[in-house]
């Protein structure tokens, strides 16, 4: 065993120790003192897409006044706005791309500020859109695309929504994985989501990696192809998350607790039956929210796929909201792994102490009470594995090795 697994080790069971004592101080002040919430009304952005659905839902059911707050949601235009109103505090608290809170924290892709991630949203969901142009000249997948950018020698263009976010994430690995250097081989742009099928409409670009509905509508719309789904890249991987900064959880801590719990519960609801899934469809396809037709955004929320030619197929790995609390536990190999793809692609120029700064970013303390509170069973671990599309396992236990093996990276 290598002195580097060993620090990590005796790092995760300081961090497990923490994390428990965290709850056990935080159930005698329930116990002790007043838990209500210092602020009722609590603001939440959100950018257009189906996985904004649990803080929405927890507005407009009511899941949010159980716990003594009101959520206020707003809808932003792109996810640097998210980021510079959280940084600044305009907004409490975001349905906000897991690497975008990572990036902050790091100070990589904008302001450096101490971030908090407190719980995830869904898991799997998201896409990767070819161009139709592309999908003519027989690009359909990542080995298609990988043959028919070593025969035509043009500029390739890809986007995603954010540098350090997740799509970017995904879109560097699919294309790495079929041999495609994404920062060498072509030009990566960042566009926000609700542009991304205007912007391959006029032909700017080949391909893009977003959320749900947009790969979608770029189907029925007729510009784009489906090639990949991001859980063929990682089953169950981690996506959007309830980020907000530290120093909003300690001047708040019994509103992150209140916000916590009635997301829960709206997660939970959400996936609890298809019915659910059709009125949640329907609530966020108003232009208050997605502004999209129902039919883009229920189709893949339940499951069934099309890929723009011909294929359809059931799922089952589906954008998830709960999964008896999996999908919203903070998982601290979850942080850990977007801090490694920063390290590979070249955004971050040194390993950081991966486990330290998980275990401060990821208040898994803060979950544990919101989830007894809303009666949410909670992973023995704060660590998961996982196979990625390459055959790769992450596990967390040696998160530098794990950077630095990558055969294609900066």
């Amino acid at each position: 065993m290598t002195d580097t697994t060993n620090q990590t080790r005796r790092r995760l069971l300081a961090a497990g120790a923490t994390a428990s004592l965290t709850g056990l101080v935080s159930g005698g002040v329930f116990a002790a003192g007043s838990d209500a919430p210092e602020k009722t009304e609590v603001k939440v952005g959100f950018i257009p897409l189906t996985d904004c659905a649990s803080v929405v839902m927890a507005s407009v059911l009511g899941f949010d006044k159980k716990y003594g707050i009101k959520i206020v949601p707003s809808k932003e235009s792109s996810w640097a706005s998210v980021r510079d109103k959280l940084v600044n505090g305009e907004l409490d608290a975001a349905h906000v791309l897991y690497g975008l809170i990572y990036g902050v924290q790091m100070g990589i892709g904008g302001p450096k500020k101490d971030m908090a991630v407190l719980m995830g949203l869904n898991q799997n969901g998201q896409a990767i859109t070819l161009s139709k142009k592309l999908a003519d000249a027989k690009a359909v997948d990542g080995a298609s695309l990988a043959k028919v950018m070593s025969t035509d020698k043009r500029e390739y263009s890809f986007a995603q929504t954010f540098p350090t976010g997740t799509h970017a994430m995904w879109l560097y690995y699919w294309l790495a994985s079929y041999g495609i250097n994404p920062m060498k081989d072509a030009k990566v742009i960042t566009v926000p989501p609700p542009q991304m099928v205007a912007t391959m409409r006029v032909g700017s670009m080949d391909g893009f990696c977003v959320g749900e509905p947009w790969n979608h509508r770029a189907i029925a719309d007729g510009v784009g192809i489906t090639a990949a789904t991001t859980q063929d890249i990682w089953k169950d991987h981690p996506e959007k998350t309830l980020g907000t900064s530290l120093e909003w959880v300690k001047k708040y801590p019994n509103t992150a607790r209140a916000l916590v719990a009635a997301v829960l519960e709206a997660s939970r609801w959400i996936d609890a039956s298809m019915s659910n899934k059709v009125k949640m469809a329907e609530t966020i396809a108003d232009k208050s929210y997605v502004n999209t037709s129902v039919d883009v955004i229920n189709q893949r929320i339940l499951g069934r796929y099309q890929n723009g030619l011909g294929k359809t197929w059931d799922d089952p790995n589906y954008m998830k909201f709960y999964n008896d609390g999996a999908v919203n536990f903070p998982y601290l190999s979850d942080g850990m792994w977007f801090l490694t793809q920063h390290r590979r692609w070249g955004l971050l120029k040194s390993d950081p102490d991966y486990l330290a700064v998980a275990s401060s970013v990821n208040q898994v303390g803060v979950y544990r009470d919101a989830a007894a509170m809303a009666k949410v069973a909670v992973p023995k671990s704060p660590m998961r594995s996982a196979k990625l599309l390459d055959g790769v396992v992450w596990d967390g236990k040696n998160p530098a090795a794990y950077a630095a093996a990558f055969k294609i990276k900066v």
